[in-house]
């Protein structure tokens, strides 16, 4: 049977691709992962038996974006909190002094410019929002001009001004940890984090513990590590924080277009063309 394989599909990190895999299957020409993020696999190696590897940018952008303002929203407006209140048994009135942070007029810093991160500077805008942006490579002047952003060189600059940081970097031995304890201590006691990058690109004791603290305000994470967290984490047990299983790209259009995607760079590495989405280690 392994002599007939020559592409495999991954689905949320299954089969896991190892060596002994690889050598399985020795008529392999191309594995497709379904997302953006690589970081679950070995590049160098997957390169090193021939094989090609793609993923799926295009497909998961416009839903991860989402997913990062609705992870915005949700925290500003404590949308949890208070509808945990609307439908508790001896709920006669909401508190005066539940009180959310508004979004119009405030300052979002968006670690993490590519296509997703974009994307939701555009969100921003049109809620009025200020955008600063730090990324490895500044985005052209007319590309920053339509979104209105405005390019931080150095991440201190971008944590001491935003009300909201959204962090949307790939992981990487650089992001790993990349928001740790000096950074979160930068950040304004009343902003928050939003993480829908991945769970190790945030230090998460020192997160913890800023939140237990008042180091900042608040935080909203669709990426935790491990996935699901200890049902005793202390995260779970925060006021000020916002958990999904994420979310980021699982809607029914995008599920459906990140499977399409995936079955171009197949049906590409299959007959001998250029992968539209090619992954290439680093």
């Amino acid at each position: 049977v392994g002599k007939k394989v020559q592409a495999i599909y991954l689905w949320w990190h299954k089969p896991v691709i190892d060596k002994e895999l690889l050598q399985s299957l020795p008529n392999l020409k191309v594995i497709a992962n379904s997302g953006v993020g690589v970081d679950h696999l070995d590049l160098k190696l997957i390169a090193s038996f021939g094989v090609k590897m793609a993923n799926a940018p295009h497909a998961v952008s416009s839903s991860t974006a989402d997913t990062g303002m609705a992870l915005l929203l949700a925290s500003a407006r404590r949308l949890v909190e208070v509808h945990n209140i609307s439908i508790s048994p001896n709920m006669e009135y909401c508190e005066a002094d539940i009180l959310g942070i508004k979004v119009t007029g405030a300052t979002l810093g968006i670690i993490g410019m590519g296509s997703i991160g974009y994307k939701i500077a555009l969100r921003a805008k049109a809620f009025e929002m200020n955008v600063l942006y730090h990324n490895r490579t500044r985005r052209k002047a007319q590309e920053e001009r339509a979104v209105g952003a405005t390019y931080c060189k150095m991440i201190d600059s971008l944590l001491q001004q935003a009300d909201f940081v959204m962090v949307v970097v790939s992981l990487t031995p650089q992001t790993h940890k990349l928001i740790g304890k000096r950074e979160l201590e930068l950040m304004k006691p009343t902003a928050t984090l939003i993480n829908i990058s991945r769970g190790a690109v945030v230090d998460q004791e020192a997160l913890v513990e800023a939140l237990q603290t008042g180091v900042i305000g608040a935080a909203a994470l669709d990426v935790t590590i491990p996935e699901p967290l200890p049902r005793d984490h202390p995260l779970l047990k925060l006021k000020n924080v916002i958990i999904t299983p994420h979310l980021g790209i699982k809607t029914d259009k995008a599920s459906y277009m990140i499977t399409e995607e995936a079955v171009e760079n197949i049906l590409a590495a299959l007959n001998g063309l250029p992968l539209p989405s090619e992954v290439l280690p680093s």
